[in-house]
């Protein structure tokens, strides 16, 4: 660290952990968004536990948590009404040799919270809800592409997605061509798209939105491309189910999917995930009807009583308190906050929040306006040694108004060391090691 700055921060017990973690799991954790490569070299935390909007590391620190799980636990850890609604169901058994009860009432619950959808089916993490969606496309309409958003980072750890990213080792070429892309918010490109492709795309699968708000009228104009054309229009609702509205981006915008996917907030970090949509579709993958079946979504513990409990206590949660309007209230301070915070300190065309108040993320850019992984390093380095754990600017319901005041306090003085190395053009003396690096790259 620049000598300018004398407290030395340190985390020699999760630093040990890292290298236990390494040792036994490859890449040192179960997400690689969470590995220590994200984050400063030796300035990885490894948690102990959490309540509400904090986080406490093995090493004692407590710190403001942004982005809670990747975005699951929107209401904040160890929130009293999932924790005794899954306590409750635990008493009771989590899995049985034939369906259990709950899994009626989390049904009836999630459709009636999202009303546009006809059929549900639970699973435990987004990546098989989505595949499950593209195989339902896939055998619905006869056809084997896939046309995926290419703006939008990320679907599923399964093949057909993970061979467009620079991580497609042992996938086959043969199944990295049965997957095309389009430009999000450019209705004639995908036209072009579906027209070159004729007959052969299965789905149009996207974030409805996530960074930035879809242009007037785009949603409409998919959902008549695709049924002119025939095929599957998909909206990955991970992200925005529940933090755009109770029943995601499609109850907003009105624009209905014939299939989404929904996860993450859905648990508060329980693990359960939902493929919903049209019934005839949805059905496909169920016994009654006389056509070809199609093996969808047979998961051992993807109806566990307790995690559907979480579900249910979840989105009863978000409809009675508002939950919803209250991430986009202090999502919009903490913004107006950021913004004020880094324009004071000079560097408000370089550290830049953007996104819905519910979804912030922030980019980090350099002396010609770049996007940098030095530079996101140093911001990093600064938020956690003010006690912020922010790889985003995405908020839990759980923060309160001297949570935020305590962040905008900390964003100021990591932007003035920023200004200093904005005016060096250099930040390498801040990094005090190597600098953070990207999920998706071809070389670990």
């Amino acid at each position: 660290m620049n000598t300018e700055e004398s407290e030395e921060f340190l985390l020699p017990r999760s630093r040990l952990a890292n290298e236990r973690l390494h040792a036994m799991i490859p890449g040192g954790a179960h997400t690689y968004a969470k590995g220590d490569d994200q984050y400063p070299e030796n300035l990885a935390p490894v948690i102990s536990h959490g309540r509400g909007a904090h986080v406490w590391d093995i090493d004692g620190n407590r710190y403001i948590e942004y982005g809670s799980g990747l975005r699951s636990v929107s209401l904040g850890h160890a929130h009293p009404r999932v924790t005794e609604a899954v306590r409750r169901e635990i008493d009771r058994g989590s899995n049985f040799v034939r369906p259990s009860i709950v899994e009626v009432e989390a049904a009836e619950r999630f459709l009636a919270t999202v009303p546009t959808a006809e059929m549900v089916k639970f699973a435990k993490n987004g990546s098989d809800a989505t595949t499950a969606a593209v195989r339902l496309a896939r055998a619905a309409t006869g056809r084997p592409r896939v046309a995926l958003c290419a703006d939008h980072p990320f679907f599923s750890t399964d093949d057909w997605f993970i061979g467009t990213t620079p991580m497609s080792a042992g996938i086959p070429a043969a199944t990295n061509e049965l997957t095309v892309a389009f430009p999000y918010g450019d209705l004639a490109a995908t036209e072009e798209l579906l027209t070159r492709y004729r007959d052969e795309v299965a789905c149009l699968i996207l974030e409805p939105a996530t960074h930035t708000e879809p242009p007037p009228g785009y949603l409409a104009g998919l959902r008549e491309l695709a049924d002119r054309h025939g095929c599957v229009l998909i909206f990955d609702e991970m992200i925005t189910g529940l933090r755009w509205s109770e029943a995601g981006a499609q109850g907003l915008y009105g624009v209905v999917p014939d299939l989404s996917t929904f996860g993450k907030a859905l648990g508060n970090g329980f693990a359960v995930s939902a493929l919903a949509g049209r019934r005839d579709l949805m059905e496909l993958g169920g016994l009654r009807h006389s056509g070809e079946r199609v093996f969808l979504l047979s998961t051992t513990h993807g109806a566990e009583t307790h995690s559907l409990a979480a579900a249910m206590a979840v989105q009863t949660t978000y409809v009675e308190e508002g939950i919803t309007a209250r991430l986009h209230t202090l999502g919009e301070r903490l913004a107006a906050g950021v913004r004020d915070a880094a324009e004071s300190m000079g560097v408000g065309d370089h550290v830049v929040v953007r996104g819905r108040a519910s979804n912030l993320v922030f980019a980090t850019l350099d002396e010609n306006r770049q996007p940098s992984q030095q530079y996101r390093t140093l911001f990093l380095r600064r938020l956690l040694a003010g006690g912020i754990l922010a790889p985003s600017f995405v908020v839990s319901s759980a923060l309160g108004d001297a949570d935020i005041d305590h962040t905008v306090d900390v964003v100021a003085q990591a932007c003035a060391v920023y200004r200093k190395a904005l005016d060096a053009a250099d930040p390498t003396p801040w990094l005090a090691g190597r600098p953070v690096k990207p999920v998706f790259r071809r070389l670990a």
